[in-house]
């Protein structure tokens, strides 16, 4: 069984546990759980996951359904995700979404976007 470490942003989620490259990205980001749906913005991104700016977070654990559109493309990233950090006070407000099922076509896409964006900033 497969379990799942979530962290409150003071506990350190330590850049050594990241196995991926993050960039900064602002973006909106359709997010749906159970019974709403929201409207987030991004502040950062990885294979692994993305990082929801200046919102009021969900608690740990939380599962969430994805939409988003990375920029210069047309095809929507449709991801499931759960809430693995969260901000504690309101200079911090974010979660940051772990994915949990991103299809291998949608990974190659998030792959081809990070390299773009960390060649264009060397």
């Amino acid at each position: 069984m497969n379990t799942i470490r979530q962290t409150k942003k003071s506990e350190g989620l330590d850049k050594e546990r990241r196995t991926s490259q993050r960039v900064k990205i602002e973006m909106w980001v359709e997010e749906t759980s159970a019974r709403e749906l929201y409207f987030q913005r991004s502040a950062n991104i990885s294979v692994g996951g993305v990082f929801l700016d200046r919102t009021i977070p969900h608690p740990l654990g939380t599962v969430v359904n994805l939409q988003f559109t990375l920029p210069d493309d047309s095809h929507p990233v449709r991801v499931k995700g759960v809430t693995v950090n969260i901000g504690e006070t309101s200079q911090d407000l974010g979660m940051g979404i772990r994915f949990t099922d991103l299809s291998e076509h949608d990974r190659q896409r998030l792959v081809t976007y990070i390299d773009q964006v960390l060649t264009k900033n060397t």
